[in-house]
């Protein structure tokens, strides 16, 4: 453990922004997941309307600096791809 202030304080606000990213991430994945869910189940609807809610919350995952832009544009990108492949 630490012994100098500041290094505790950045040990806690590491955690902090450690189980943040984490919760972001999950929310993310499980966005993503939703989407294949859709297409293995072969709905175009609910595909189309799960890629929206998964761009968005891609999105907002990069604006929070938890993914890089070039990594969120290929997660998107190879979303839309597969929803397009169904039609």
């Amino acid at each position: 453990m630490a012994n100098i202030k500041s290094a505790k304080k950045r040990i806690l606000v590491n955690r902090t922004k450690a189980e943040r990213n984490k919760a972001i991430k999950s929310g993310v994945k499980t966005a993503i997941k939703k989407v294949h869910a859709a297409i293995e189940a072969n709905d175009k609807e609910a595909a189309a309307k799960a890629l929206i809610a998964a761009t968005s919350t891609i999105d907002k995952a990069a604006s929070k600096g938890v993914y890089h832009k070039n990594t969120v544009s290929r997660k998107v990108s190879r979303l839309a791809q597969a929803v397009n492949k169904m039609a």
